[in-house]
């Protein structure tokens, strides 16, 4: 290996050791005191009950780890948006766990909450897949209001939506295990099946309190909604559980007897490791997001064998196209070319954009996948499209907005991998969040803006220093390196891939060495739910 691979490993480890540190103080939720509190009341915290819960030594995928990251600071804070979230296993069948986190601020909901609430449920829904809420809230966060109580994907979206998927026929179990309160003591009875954990949960409308101030009526909160009251007179709840462990293995037994699913019948085979050595990743990432590499090495360390089969391999260089395997799982990938590359004429093209041609074969491999039923994936780096007289005058918004049109309109699934830049029209192109990715996880290194911090500081910049011209000021060179650093400051900050997990823009910030994982968990998941309707691209400019 070369200094160049030494110093990007070394970079990218202590990227990951970052990640690790940041992920080890946001599973404290609330902290270690409100930890030994609901220990006191003899009830597990939210990660122990998914723990118990999912097969043991089964693979688990979290969703939304980061969401409200650094977000409600002057509210005291809102670890993993109070919620926690993983795809996992329970009785072997494949299915997502919602559990809220009483440790933080009483399990209240946030409006980064419900977000991700509501991205769980569409993971769900997407899927097929069974879903298990773990309910322990106190409801909404009363401070905030007004951010999560009306609108359409609010608080009550989460109610619209179990009818919904109880229409469709995807399983959905709750249990009550702490506070159920106001608006969400829908959610278990809208669920298939309810269970509540004795002594320690309780379903109400409202609470004691607020019984004897609207109706003047004297009740204590386990006669008013405790488990016995739903199970024995109200009809509530279908189960009464003695304590946490009891109320997960009933719900163990449940899941333990569920049929089989219909299946979309995406192509599986054995799986096989690559050839060349995932941790080889850390190396062959550069340091700077400037920095060419060949993105040919990352897939190299990705898929099944290290086996692909290039479609287009001469044409349109800076999109690589290719059919492989991610553990048996058949694929197509659209990834970036990131090394400069020499077009049909000779020309040098930069890697990163994306050019006529790139967008060209891009649009007819992402056809081809539908029409063959390949799930896709997206391997994202990229800096936007190419600008400038010649492209503009080749049409490149016309070749720009077919592969959009294709990308919006597949019908197969698509997971989107951030390994480093995702700027502009680029991010849409490559299926960003807003082109329903079924998952879509950043790596430590990735960066998601408009565009780089450099380009966005020096545009700021002249916007800025004009304004303060027109003012009368006079800009100095130092005034100007003052307030370039400062704008610069500022838009690093946003394109982090933190920031963009904690607004649930991804859906995680993963270890490169977990790819695989996420996209074969992922492609399992989307197995359950059919492909219902063909590929049509509509009118598209030709």
């Amino acid at each position: 290996m070369d200094l160049n691979f030494n110093k990007n490993e070394d970079y990218n480890k202590l990227l990951v050791t970052d990640l690790k540190k940041r992920l080890v103080q946001i599973k404290l939720g609330g902290g270690k005191s409100k930890i030994e509190k609901e220990h006191a009341k003899g009830k597990l915290t939210a990660r122990e009950r998914i723990d118990y819960l999912l097969d043991p030594k089964s693979k688990s995928i979290e969703v939304g780890a980061f969401a409200g990251d650094g977000m409600y600071e002057s509210h005291g804070g809102c670890p993993s948006a109070g919620v926690v979230v993983k795809i996992g296993y329970v009785k072997g069948k494949q299915c997502i766990v919602v559990a809220n986190d009483a440790t933080v601020k009483a399990g209240a909901w946030f409006p980064i909450t419900a977000k991700k609430n509501l991205r769980a449920q569409e993971i769900a829904i997407e899927n097929r897949l069974p879903i298990i809420y773990l309910v322990d809230s106190a409801g909404v966060y009363l401070p905030l209001q007004d951010e999560i109580f009306p609108d359409k994907e609010h608080f009550g979206r989460i109610f619209r939506n179990n009818a919904q998927m109880s229409s469709m026929g995807i399983t959905q179990i709750a249990a009550v295990m702490g506070s159920c309160v106001a608006g969400g003591a829908y959610l278990p009875v809208m669920s298939d099946e309810a269970i509540i954990v004795d002594k320690t949960a309780s379903i109400f409308l409202a609470g004691s309190y607020l019984v004897k101030a609207a109706i003047g009526e004297s009740i204590d909160n386990e006669t008013l909604g405790g488990a016995t009251t739903h199970c024995e007179i109200s009809g509530v709840t279908d189960y009464k559980a003695k304590d946490d462990g009891d109320a997960l293995d009933k719900i163990k037994s449940i899941m333990d007897k569920i049929g089989d699913f219909d299946k979309a019948g995406f192509s599986k085979k054995p799986s096989k490791k690559p050839k060349g050595n995932l941790k080889d990743l850390f190396g062959l990432l550069p340091k700077s997001r400037a920095d060419q590499y060949d993105m040919y090495e990352i897939i190299n360390r990705l898929v099944d064998n290290s086996e692909i089969e290039e479609y287009k391999a001469d044409y349109g260089k800076t999109i690589i196209t290719a059919y492989a395997r991610i553990d048996g799982w058949a694929i197509g990938i659209v990834a970036n070319q990131r090394k400069l590359v020499k077009s049909a004429n000779k020309e040098m093209q930069f890697g990163g954009v994306i050019y006529n041609d790139s967008a060209d074969k891009a649009t007819r491999f992402i056809a081809n996948c539908n029409q063959k039923k390949i799930p896709l994936v997206f391997l994202q780096d990229v800096t936007g499209f190419m600008v400038g007289s010649k492209s503009e005058h080749s049409g490149i918004i016309k070749d720009g907005a077919k592969m959009v049109n294709a990308v919006s309109n597949s019908v197969v699934p698509k997971f989107t991998v951030i390994i480093g830049n995702s700027y502009g029209a680029g991010n849409y192109a490559m299926c960003g969040k807003a082109y329903d990715p079924r998952l879509i996880v950043a790596w430590p290194s990735a960066e998601l803006a408009v565009m780089s911090g450099n380009s966005a500081a020096k545009v700021l910049l002249q916007i800025e220093t004009a304004s303060l011209k027109n003012k009368g000021e006079t800009i100095t060179t130092e005034k100007e390196t003052e307030l370039f650093d400062q704008i610069k400051s500022r838009y690093d900050e946003q394109v982090s891939p933190y920031y963009s997990a904690a607004r649930m823009w991804t859906d995680a910030v993963i270890e490169p060495t977990e790819t695989r994982d996420w996209i074969s968990m992922g492609i399992e998941a989307a197995d359950h739910a059919p492909i219902q309707k063909a590929f049509n691209m509509g009118v598209m400019q030709v």
